[in-house]
């Protein structure tokens, strides 16, 4: 039930709780394109730190009765606008990614918007697809978490933002 998850600005206090939820094996091959390593502590602060400072980059925290669960952000590549999201692989399944991302797209006022996802992880697939997004195109690149190449599908969220009334 994610009746109770909310979003809120990250804060220096959720920082220990993604990098913890970062060294779960499983979850970094999911994900495939993570941090080269993992276990990193100073390179993991100097990405968040960059990630606060730059004003193009929205992130935060995912927070379920009171505690932090994951993350999500919208950050620019290129020309385009993408999001990504983390949820803590012990609270998987219960929908939380895709309450999430939904309610990061609610705060955007662009579109479109695109995300990325390995082609064998299902579950990131069927969440971006339950949220909108359509599959638009393929890449490939290499994935540190699994130390290979890893072909991934890039899809498109189209329209107008869902609190602009617009259809």
């Amino acid at each position: 039930m994610t009746l109770d998850l909310r979003l809120r600005p990250v804060r220096d206090d959720d920082l220990p709780h993604f990098f913890a939820h970062e060294q779960d094996p499983e979850a970094g091959w999911m994900a495939a394109f993570g941090p080269a390593d993992p276990a990193d502590r100073v390179a993991f602060d100097a990405h968040w730190a960059r990630l606060r400072a730059d004003p193009r980059i929205v992130p935060r925290t995912v927070v379920v009765g009171g505690e932090v669960v994951g993350r999500v952000a919208a950050f620019p590549v290129d020309e385009r606008t993408e999001v990504s999201y983390w949820i803590d692989p012990r609270r998987w399944g219960r929908g939380y990614a895709t309450a999430a991302l939904g309610a990061l797209l609610r705060e955007l006022p662009q579109r479109p918007v695109y995300a990325r996802a390995a082609k064998d992880n299902r579950a990131s697939l069927a969440v971006l697809r339950k949220c909108g997004f359509v599959v638009v195109g393929q890449d490939a690149g290499f994935a540190h978490g699994r130390r290979a190449e890893v072909e991934e599908w890039v899809l498109r969220l189209p329209g107008e933002p869902a609190d602009q009334g617009k259809r």
